[in-house]
């Protein structure tokens, strides 16, 4: 008799879906009083939504890519790490995604991320710093989270949030140009630079809020992703070792090593920065000890499950 194993149904965590949302809805409300603003003062927008657009498009669908070249990592074959390539299959299999590409990225910075606009496009790559330091529960364990982020579409809501700040920041950099010049509006530039001062210090408040929501959507993503890497490997303790053997190590490396990864911080499990370089509300992460006790009381409560059964 053949035994079909059916795909592991993963649910989200509601919690964190609704917040989610809520900053979305919180997102659109601002910028629709933004596009409001910008109308009523007759500032003439759809060249540049067609510009940050383009780039949106072009960096969405070129993501893979563009996260290899920048950190130099490199694409393996199965013969080449056949440990790391059973990890990757065997969880993609127990997601019913295609399995992503792999990549290894030569550094002392224990850290591993994924990308791709869609599963049947997606990468995952680790250091080998991560591949020394991690026991190999703990491996399938991260990369059941950056699975995650494949899983809950991550880089579809990156790509969304970074349209809203990219297309604010175009706009303050040409009302700035257009304060220090005139000719935004045509005539007068001493009549129409009232003008352009509070249409600027608007955008400057409105990109200051877009970017702090923004942020927390990238928070939430780490978050749910933990959520969703705990319950495909089904050790989320592990995970949550993983996280404080990675914070721990981070630390301690040098500072030129950091700045090589930097550029894909944002992707990584744990950005590469230390904690003094960045405020708690200005990172792209959660701190590792939220994370930690989010994740050993998602244990508590699949034990209980566990038992009930």
């Amino acid at each position: 008799m053949i035994v079909k194993n059916d795909p592991l149904k993963i649910s989200r965590d509601k919690g964190l879906v609704s917040r989610m949302y809520f900053t979305w809805f919180l997102l659109g409300i601002l910028y629709a009083f933004f596009g409001l603003v910008l109308n009523a003062f007759g500032v003439q927008i759809s060249f540049i939504i067609v510009i940050v657009f383009g780039m949106g498009l072009f960096q969405y669908y070129m993501s893979d890519k563009m996260i290899l070249w920048s950190t130099k990592a490199k694409l393996i074959s199965k013969d080449q790490d056949p440990k790391l390539f059973e990890i990757v299959e065997r969880l993609a299999k127990k997601a019913d995604i295609p399995s992503p590409k792999v990549a290894v990225m030569e550094s002392s910075v224990p850290n591993a991320f994924a990308t791709g606009r869609n599963p049947k496009n997606s990468l995952v790559a680790v250091t080998t710093g991560i591949r020394q330091r991690l026991s190999d529960s703990e491996l399938e364990a991260v990369i059941a989270h950056e699975l995650g982020h494949v899983i809950n579409g991550d880089m579809k809501v990156l790509a969304i949030a970074n349209f809203f700040v990219t297309f604010t920041s175009f706009l303050m950099q040409m009302f700035f140009w257009n304060m220090l010049f005139g000719g935004m509006y045509g005539g007068n530039r001493r009549q129409n630079g009232g003008h352009i001062i509070v249409i600027y210090f608007i955008t400057m408040v409105v990109y200051f809020i877009g970017q702090l929501l923004v942020l927390s959507l990238t928070r939430y993503r780490e978050y749910g992703a933990d959520h969703t890497g705990s319950l495909l490997c089904g050790k989320p303790e592990d995970l949550a070792s993983a996280l404080e053997k990675i914070s721990g190590t981070i630390s301690k490396i040098p500072t030129q090593d950091l700045r090589k990864v930097k550029t894909a911080s944002a992707f990584m499990i744990i950005p590469a920065l230390s904690g003094n370089d960045v405020a708690k509300l200005l990172s792209t992460h959660p701190p590792v000890q939220d994370r930690v006790r989010k994740l050993r009381k998602l244990k508590q409560e699949m034990n209980k499950i566990s038992r009930n059964f």
